[in-house]
């Protein structure tokens, strides 16, 4: 369930940095979601603003978080969806991940979604 500002627990434990609160969640959904609710309601929700987890985390300095994340998508995401719908997902003022860390001059996160854009081969 999402709060007032589309918010899930999801996304306080990946913007807070809780390492436990995912792991707890990620491990409960497991056995309680289809995988086509854990790539909609975990992976890919959008808050209010159309900001994932993933948004949060790489704007909030937390390299720990986007190494589970990227792990968790790759278990549960094509190739397709992790190019489209994580790495280059735009949020409602059309940034990226990519945009948030360069604004909060995150390089280390820069860096390793640059990795990750090789690996994936999305442009």
């Amino acid at each position: 369930a999402a709060d007032n500002a589309g918010w899930t627990a999801w996304h306080y434990a990946a913007h807070e940095q809780n390492h436990d609160i995912l792991l707890k969640i990620w491990e409960w959904a497991q056995g309680k979601l289809t995988k086509e609710d854990i790539n909609s309601k975990l992976l890919l929700a959008t808050d209010n603003e159309g900001m994932t987890a993933w948004h949060w985390a790489a704007c909030e300095w937390n390299l720990d978080i986007l190494q589970k994340l990227w792990n968790w998508a790759e278990e549960k995401l094509t190739k397709e969806e992790i190019n489209y719908k994580l790495l280059l997902a735009t949020d409602n003022e059309g940034w990226t991940a990519w945009h948030r860390a360069a604004y909060v001059g995150n390089l280390d996160v820069l860096q390793k979604l640059w990795k990750r854009r090789e690996i994936m081969n999305c442009f």
